[in-house]
């Protein structure tokens, strides 16, 4: 299927019951600020949604291009951790200091997997940046990072009830330390998936990429603020090519700005030596080494793949990724806490579930959770979605290389969601009316 829209080619295909998604996405490719975009949904086992749109018609960008996916890697990190707890190597209650007796110096000893995995560990932010080139396999085993973890010191926001606060890099680089010192083979996470998760499921998803794949990545770019600005001074009926007015931001800068000044990260060094800005991530560098939290790099149909596994209780044709006690572990005791910008609702294992609105909710957590509840997972800075429903079995990616900074709940990505479980429903309902 080839539509055009204003000199546009969307290519893919939908399902029977799923043609109102393509219409929307054909209409918001050029209505909203994009350049590349990947949508792929799993329904039921079924690859019911797969569409891409290119800014250009010289084949550069394909189904097949890989975009760093940011934030949404956080869930991939979460899976390969699970995989452990189901075999035995990890426990989310247990002290991260008993599989690494040097993280617990500083008063860490306590930190359990699940506080680290619930953004609750207290190391939001290092005291040093960390080089690139020390986030290779072979400097990872080196302990260049783990050493660095190690001689880190706890510190929690100002002024929140509870210690979460968003570990936006860190919460990775930590992982990885624990997880290749738990698994069997001393591999690390990327390692692992790659070997044992997306090779065999033959998911386009990496962390760390190798060097044969890089050509495949395509570089992510940020709207500028002059454009933000102006976009957001003008009416949806007129033609707004960003998801909010100039008002909401308005709205959101208030919640923010006290966000940011209780932070532990305020007066911290970058993560990364030398970052200056987005572009830093289209550096090779940053691709190859692993940094699990914000520099993974997949394709929507690679990602949604996944999210068909994890929505199917971790199953997929003849082969069981996780038992189903593994898979309850991760999606099991859900705390509901201000991580500062909104209420998140963080497993044990480090995935999150939206929800209904509760009472006494702002219009921040309204527009993180309204229209995917049910949906477990997170999202990546300035537009990437990676997750899954198990009440609809739906595996769900939607991966842009135009990041809207100032979408701070991916808004935009999420109007597939909503419209992809009305489909699911509609079609639910038609079977059980015949």
């Amino acid at each position: 299927m080839h539509l055009t829209s204003k000199g546009r080619q969307v290519h893919g295909t939908v399902a029977p019951g799923f043609e109102s998604v393509k219409a929307l996405y054909a209409r918001r490719v050029i209505t909203m600020a994009e350049e590349n975009t990947q949508l792929c949904v799993y329904h039921q086992g079924e690859k019911v949604v797969d569409l891409w749109c290119a800014a250009t018609d010289d084949g550069s960008f394909s189904a097949d291009s890989l975009v760093n996916i940011f934030s949404s890697g956080k869930s991939l990190e979460a899976i390969a951790i699970a995989m452990l707890v189901d075999q035995g190597c990890l426990d989310y209650d247990t002290p991260i200091a008993e599989y690494w007796p040097e993280f617990a110096q500083h008063g860490k000893e306590g930190v359990t997997v699940a506080d680290l995995m619930r953004h609750e560990s207290g190391l939001a932010s290092f005291d040093t940046s960390l080089d690139p080139g020390d986030l290779t396999v072979g400097a990872l085993k080196e302990n260049r990072v783990g050493q660095v973890i190690e001689g880190q010191k706890q510190k929690f926001p100002k002024g929140q009830d509870g210690p979460r606060e968003y570990h936006a890099v860190t919460r990775g680089w930590i992982a990885n330390e624990v997880f290749r010192r738990a698994e069997p083979q001393g591999r690390t996470i990327g390692e692992f998936l790659r070997q044992e998760v997306c090779g065999p499921l033959e998911a386009d998803v990496f962390i760390g990429v190798p060097e044969s794949e890089l050509e495949r990545i395509r570089p992510v770019k940020l709207l500028s603020w002059a454009f933000v600005l102006l976009q957001s001074l003008k009416h949806k009926a007129l033609g707004r090519r960003i998801h909010h007015s100039f008002f909401s931001l308005f709205r959101r800068f208030l919640k923010v700005i006290p966000t940011y000044r209780n932070s532990t990260a305020r007066n911290a060094p970058p993560p990364y030596l030398g970052m200056k800005g987005v572009d830093f991530f289209n550096e090779r560098k940053v691709a190859m080494g692993e940094t699990p939290s914000a520099a993974a790099n997949g394709t929507a149909r690679g990602l949604a793949k996944l999210g068909a596994v994890m929505s199917a209780k971790g199953k997929w044709t003849d082969r069981e990724y996780l038992s189903d006690r593994a898979w309850r572990a991760l999606h099991s005791h859900p705390v509901q806490s201000d991580m500062g910008f909104s209420q998140t609702n963080f497993t044990q294992g480090g995935i999150n579930l939206f929800t209904a609105p509760a009472a006494g909710w702002t219009q921040l957590d309204d527009d993180l959770n309204s229209g995917r509840e049910g949906f477990y997972g997170w999202m990546g800075l300035g537009g990437s979605i990676f997750q899954w429903d198990p009440e609809h079995e739906i595996g769900f990616s939607f991966v842009p290389t135009a990041l809207h900074l100032l979408d701070l709940f991916n808004e935009r990505g999420k109007v597939y969601q909503t419209e992809v479980i009305r489909c699911v429903e509609q079609k639910a309902n038609q079977r059980n009316a015949s």
